[in-house]
């Protein structure tokens, strides 16, 4: 079995933890996200993640409403430490060894982000789930992805969606939005192309890491891309 990439990034949504509801998180989703990052490691894989919390908050609508954007975005990554707990809890259940490292320092729950602790937490086997965003404001969790993946080496950055890949619209909205199966870093600037924040795809073209975009909400989704199978659009340079 011929495997695509070797130490990859997986960027969660915080959405993607809702399920059916409105609001924060449906466990029955955490565990079955936890079982496709299961059965990709089980391939051989090393996986990190870096975790969204638009679920429970989002500091750019404290902003609109004509709040300070920095505690706004302050509070937006502690959501984002609230999910990575619960998909470490998920990943436990499944007898997967996980350790969360927040960009925030907050010992009593998990350990800060260091370059040196996540690369030596990787080596050992265990999936790292980075919270906090990048610790500081005006900068979004896709751009933490994206700095993350840098960080670690990683061959490839995985971005779990809404659907499987890169459309020239919103296909919810527009029916016939044109899908794409490939495209490079620049196409996606260019054409303005909402699948990340432009920050992040700069920051990933500068590094030569290709971006993954897939259906989260498909099961097994994730380890078929990386054995060569699967739907996605696949961003390069």
């Amino acid at each position: 079995m011929t495997i695509r990439f070797q130490r990859v990034l997986l960027k969660v949504s915080g959405e993607a933890l809702m399920g059916g509801q409105g609001f924060g998180i449906d466990v029955a989703v955490a565990d079955r996200i936890a079982a496709d990052i299961r059965e990709a490691r089980d391939l051989g894989v090393e996986i990190s993640v870096v975790i969204g919390g638009g679920n429970i908050f989002r500091g750019v609508a404290v902003a609109s409403k004509g709040g300070d954007r920095v505690t706004g975005d302050h509070m937006g990554m502690l959501a984002t430490v609230i999910n990575a707990m619960a998909l470490r809890t998920s990943l436990t259940k499944l007898g997967v060894d996980a350790i969360i490292l927040s960009a925030i320092a907050m010992p009593e729950l998990c350990e800060s982000f260091s370059q040196r602790a996540a690369l030596a937490h990787a080596n050992a086997g265990r999936v790292v789930i980075f919270a906090g965003g990048t610790g500081n404001p005006f900068f979004t969790t896709d751009s933490a992805a994206a700095l993350r993946a840098a960080e670690m080496g990683a061959t490839a950055l995985f971005k779990g969606t809404q659907v499987d890949g890169i459309y020239s619209a919103d296909p919810k909205l527009v029916p016939d939005a044109t899908r794409f199966e490939q495209l490079t870093h620049d196409d996606v600037l260019s054409r303005g192309l909402a699948v990340m924040d432009v920050t992040a795809v700069a920051l990933a073209r500068e590094n030569h890491i290709p971006i993954v975009v897939f259906s989260i909400h498909e099961k097994g989704e994730f380890a078929r891309i990386l054995t060569g199978g699967g739907r996605s659009t696949i961003v390069t340079d």
